[in-house]
């Protein structure tokens, strides 16, 4: 069994495998040299304020909270299908630097391609198929989980963003936490019970705000297979602070 808690106010979660007494922390969608999407548009930014401060807080909550293994689920990189200039100053730096503090498990994400020439031999690097603790599938959510993996009780995923939009809403275009209890039959054909989905908000911050304007949602096929099943028994769409801010309605209006 694994016990999962989210980090209160950050787009973290800590997961205690009880078997191994390991205690790893699971984070998505860094996006890192995002910088190059907005500077064509005319942005400027201070990149490396940015990136530094990203650094410094992934440090410190690994330290704090006693962390063995850092898990990154995906879309560490930002560009789809090359290496930006960005990416090649700062991804490696990222592996270096936190590396030293922690071991590193890295599930590619669709923006990961190519990934492989800025990452130093000691990074784990997992199938993108996901990566499993005890009843724990760990993906980052652009693919549908194959069949072997039925036993799973749990999956966790980033990939979408999730972010509450409700223009009169003072939380408007937050990042927010899903949690999904779903009919396990609609993921793995067969199955019986129900399955539990926790869906990470984007860890990059600005995701959103860069991209207000021409916002689109991110697909997940996981996700999905379920809405078009009908098999969203319960929902919670939860802020970062902890509050509960919606249920099935507003998930539906996120995703």
């Amino acid at each position: 069994m694994v016990s999962i808690s989210p980090i209160h106010s950050k787009a973290g979660l800590l997961i205690d495998e009880d078997t191994k007494k390991r205690r790893y922390m699971v984070i998505s969608d860094l996006h890192i040299g995002f910088e190059s999407h907005i500077y064509t548009r005319g942005i400027t930014f201070e990149e490396m304020i940015f990136f530094d401060e990203m650094i410094r807080e992934l440090s410190d909550l690994i330290k704090s909270n006693k962390v063995q293994a850092l898990i990154l689920l995906g879309d560490l990189k930002s560009t789809v299908g090359s290496i930006s200039r960005q990416e090649w100053q700062k991804i490696p730096r990222f592996f270096k630097l936190l590396s030293e503090i922690t071991d590193i498990y890295f599930v590619p994400g669709n923006h990961d391609s190519n990934i492989r020439f800025l990452m130093p031999e000691n990074i784990n690097v997992m199938s993108t198929k996901g990566m499993v603790l005890d009843d724990t599938l760990l993906v980052h959510g652009h693919t549908m989980p194959t069949t072997a993996r039925s036993y799973i009780k749990k999956i966790v995923m980033g990939h979408i963003h999730p972010v509450f939009l409700r223009h009169n809403s003072v939380i408007n275009g937050q990042r927010v936490w899903i949690y999904l209890k779903i009919v396990k039959g609609a993921i793995f054909p067969g199955s019986q019970g129900t399955l539990d989905l926790i869906i990470l908000p984007a860890y990059n911050r600005y995701l959103y705000a860069i991209n207000e304007r021409r916002y689109t949602k991110s697909i997940s096929p996981i996700i999905d297979k379920a809405i078009k099943s009908n098999a969203v028994q319960q929902a919670l769409v939860v802020s970062l602070d902890g509050s509960i801010v919606g249920g099935i309605e507003t998930l539906l209006k996120i995703i």
